[in-house]
C-alpha cells in the first residue's frame, strides 16, 4: 500500500459523533506510553501526524484520521497508567468501550505491545476482552529498536505462550519499530487486504 495522503479530521469524546462509517476502519490502541503515536506517524509517513509526547496519557480523545480517502486510522486513549483521575480513567474506559462494541466499520483493533516488556495483565485482559466481544485485533509489537533481535523473539514467544493458555488461535502478530520502520510494509499489507473485504469491488490498496 502507498500513502498519498494522510490528514487529520476530527476528534470525539462520543463514539456516536464519530464520522459516518462509509469506510473500513482501524483503531491503534495500547498501554500509555506504547509508542502509539510514534507508530501512527511512521505507518502514515507523516511525521507529527499524531502529537507525541514523553508524558503518558496525553490521547484523551477518539482521533480519526483519513488514509488516502479510503480508509480512516484511528488513535484510541491508552489504558493502564496515566497521570490522570481515577474518573477520568473511567471515563476513558466507558468511552472505548462504547465505541468497540457499536463502531460499524471498525474492521481490526491493533494491540500495541511494548517489545521490552513482559506479558503484562492490562494487555492481556484486554485482548481478553475483545475476544469475548468477537472484536477483531491484531498484536503489534513496538519498539523492537531498544534491544536485539533474540531479545524480541524471546518476548513474542513468551507473549504467545502465555495467550496459548487461554486461546485456541492465537491472533496475527507484528514487529515494528518506529524509527527503523520496521514492520510498516507487513501492517500496511495486512490493512489493504482486509479493506478488500469491505469494498471487494474497488481498489482499496
Amino acid at each position: 500500500m502507498v500513502i498519498h495522503d494522510a490528514s487529520f479530521l476530527t476528534s470525539n469524546s462520543r463514539a456516536d459523533l464519530c464520522p459516518a462509517p462509509i469506510v473500513p476502519e482501524y483503531a491503534f490502541i495500547g498501554r500509555s506510553n506504547v509508542g502509539k503515536s510514534s507508530l501512527i506517524n511512521m505507518l502514515t509517513g507523516r511525521k507529527g501526524l499524531a502529537k507525541t509526547s514523553s508524558s503518558p496519557g496525553k490521547t484523551q480523545l477518539i482521533n480519526h484520521f483519513s488514509i488516502n480517502d479510503k480508509w480512516y486510522l484511528v488513535d484510541l486513549p491508552g489504558y493502564g497508567y496515566a497521570r490522570v483521575s481515577k474518573t477520568s480513567r473511567a471515563e476513558w474506559a466507558k468511552m472505548i468501550n462504547y465505541y468497540l462494541r457499536n463502531r460499524t466499520n471498525l474492521m481490526c483493533v491493533c494491540v500495541l505491545l511494548d517489545s521490552r516488556h513482559p506479558p503484562q495483565a492490562a494487555d492481556l485482559e484486554f485482548m481478553e476482552k475483545l475476544g469475548e466481544e468477537g472484536i477483531p485485533f491484531v498484536m503489534i509489537f513496538t519498539k523492537t529498536d531498544k534491544q536485539s533481535t533474540s531479545q524480541t523473539k524471546a518476548l513474542v514467544t513468551d507473549y504467545l505462550k502465555k495467550m496459548s493458555e487461554i486461546w485456541d488461535e492465537l491472533p496475527r502478530y507484528f514487529q515494528t519499530s518506529a524509527e527503523t520502520g520496521l514492520g510498516r510494509d507487513e501492517v500496511l499489507a495486512f490493512i489493504s487486504e482486509i479493506n478488500k473485504q469491505w469494498a471487494p469491488e474497488t481498489d482499496n490498496a
